[in-house]
């Protein structure tokens, strides 16, 4: 009956893959920073509705008149038990949790809405775009619904074009993040579950003909060859697409074909991007109706047995895992400052690559990284026990790691997608995995495939790698805590690794928590003292794994989970981070810093 059960999900899950096929990209507008666009950021007022009132009768039937309509008395005989204008407000892009304090671990439906006037221009179309909400959307431009997304951390757009006016435009969105089983994260997770739009929104104007989407970078098989695609959007057959590097002293003109597709291919000598050289170069794409401008590196990754190749070279990554924690605010990041404080202090740590944890993070989060010289490993949220056998669930994940490539698959300092972590071994879940490594390669063949994999003890002191991802991934993580979670620190030198795959391995965990100012012996755990010893014991252990290509211990900065209770330590922190989350750096930050600083 298993195996049969097996065979059914595997057949189900294999139909879905079909179905929604592997070489679709998404809706996404690529590169917003260049695009014309209205911002709508700022204050928006808000309505708390746990009972979602707004939204379903006393039937629990959806109301065809609910808060989005936002209403007014028209006499004053008239009963409308809301009012978007004298509500409450919240800042946008933001969460609400660390806004209003009575919304602290507050999860449920909470309605925005936002005013603004618009000047329509001839010929031109208009997007909605919302750069994250967590975690189920429905959006309401006017009155009228006009689109919903699923997923708290990657980017959606909805064309309102013909249903804006001039003056007095109403958008309103309900928002609910209740954790839900089938959900991806699913119900059990170790980051707070930040509710709200949580990154920016924009009105983006584009011409009725435009440049919908691109891929330029390095060939793979040839350095001195860059290649590529334009998509456009109400395009013609033939139409003329202009690609320029004017620092390379290149332009080419093609023409799409009938599909509006251009492909393009032409010989030139880039300046590789690499941590010690982050070169970008300013690339204009260009049509008769629309024109797009980005800065786009240009590099090759790939493994050769054990060893992960940057540009043909051999290269040890020295890594951070960080979350989207805003440094001394908390809460989510909202700024490209904030950003560059992260990124700043992991660059101060001597990393070349940071792990940007456990769901994609903004696009200036990984455009700022990429600028700095920061590799980067971007996941998703498939995160522990996920529903691997429902095919809802899957197709939310694909969904996701889509979006995710989507939008950064002209970013050169994306080495890895990630596809899962910590995820327990199954039959249903090594499919789910596999295709999703399928999709992945399918959409983006130019960088590597990893994910957090299983372990298990074998004999006196081994750690034998045989997950069955291991033969899926490129690149092996591996989530390793011990003198933390398992023995003392004193027994991790003496571990002995082996890996059943001649792929390489980054340990993409490892490290202890500690309070910030809390000092003792190494034995007393919590204070800085043990969580150096931590770090200073799993260092010797991990320089004597031949197969280790880099590391990304967890983690930068303390960050807030609600699976960390314990008063006068944690707080509703995860307290791993090496700098508290007010910026002070602990013991463990200075043990780390002279290993990279050493390390070549």
């Amino acid at each position: 009956m298993a195996h049969l059960k097996g065979l059914i999900t595997s057949v189900l899950l294999l139909f879905t893959l079909i179905l929604f096929g592997q070489g679709n990209t998404g809706e996404l507008l690529q590169n917003i920073t260049s695009r014309d666009k209205q911002t709508l950021n700022g204050v928006w007022q808000i309505i708390v509705d746990p009972l979602e009132n707004g939204y379903y009768d006393y039937r629990y039937k959806p109301k065809a008149d609910g808060y989005f309509a936002n209403a007014k008395m028209q006499s004053p005989s008239d009963l409308i038990e809301y009012d978007f204008d004298s509500s409450e407000e919240l800042r946008v892009p933001g969460d609400w949790n660390t806004q209003l304090e009575k919304l602290y671990y507050y999860e449920g439906t909470i309605w925005y809405k936002k005013s603004f006037d618009f000047a329509k221009r001839p010929e031109q179309q208009t997007y909605v775009y919302f750069e994250a909400v967590n975690y189920d959307a429905k959006v309401y431009l006017n009155g009228k619904f006009v689109g919903a997304h699923i997923g708290g951390y990657t980017p959606f757009q909805f064309e309102v074009t013909d249903k804006l006016k001039e003056k007095d435009n109403f958008l309103v969105v309900k928002v609910d993040n209740k954790r839900l089983r089938e959900a991806v994260p699913t119900v059990n997770t170790d980051w707070w579950n930040y509710g709200g739009i949580t990154r920016s929104v924009h009105l983006v104007n584009v011409p009725r003909q435009h440049i919908s989407d691109y891929v330029v970078r390095l060939a793979p098989d040839n350095a001195q060859m860059i290649t590529g695609w334009v998509a456009l959007s109400g395009s013609k057959t033939n139409d003329a697409v202009t690609i320029s590097i004017p620092e390379l002293k290149q332009t080419h003109t093609v023409n799409v074909d009938s599909e509006g597709r251009a492909n393009f291919s032409f010989k030139a000598k880039p300046a590789l991007w690499s941590p010690q050289n982050p070169k970008l170069y300013q690339v204009t794409i260009k049509t008769a109706h629309d024109a797009v401008q980005d800065e786009i590196g240009f590099r090759h990754i790939e493994t050769q047995g054990s060893k992960i190749l940057l540009n043909g070279e051999s290269i040890f990554f020295k890594g951070i895992s960080i979350h989207e924690e805003a440094p001394f605010k908390t809460g989510r990041v909202t700024s490209v400052e904030e950003c560059r404080i992260l990124l700043g202090w992991a660059k101060e740590l001597g990393c070349n690559f940071v792990r940007l944890a456990h769901y994609p993070h903004s696009e200036a989060m990984v455009r700022e990284a990429e600028k700095m010289g920061l590799m980067i490993w971007s996941e998703i949220p498939v995160y522990w026990t996920i529903l691997y056998d429902n095919l809802d669930t899957y197709q939310n994940a694909e969904q996701q790691l889509t979006a995710m490539i989507s939008r950064d698959k002209n970013r050169a300092g994306v080495m890895f997608w990630s596809i899962a972590n910590e995820t327990p071994v199954s039959d249903s879940r090594n499919l789910f995995l596999g295709n999703l490594a399928k999709q992945a390669r399918a959409l983006d063949n130019s960088r590597l495939i990893t994910a957090a994999l299983e372990i298990h003890s074998g004999g006196k002191n081994e750690k034998i790698i045989d997950d069955p991802l291991g033969a899926v991934v490129d690149v092996i993580g591996i989530n390793s805590y011990c003198g933390w979670y398992s023995g003392a620190p004193s027994l991790c030198p003496d571990i002995v690794w082996k890996n059943n795959y001649d792929k390489p391995m980054i340990m993409s965990e490892v490290g202890g928590g500690a309070l910030q100012g809390l000092h003792g012996e190494t034995n007393e755990r919590w204070t800085e003292e043990y969580q150096a010893d931590v770090y200073l014991k799993n260092l010797e252990m991990v320089r004597k794994i031949d197969f280790l290509v880099g590391l990304s211990p967890w983690i930068l900065m303390d960050f807030r989970s609600a699976r960390r209770p314990l008063k006068k330590i944690q707080n509703d922190f995860n307290r791993k981070g090496l700098i508290s989350e007010q910026g002070v750096r602990k013991k463990a930050f200075f043990v780390l810093q002279e290993y990279y600083l050493k390390e070549n």
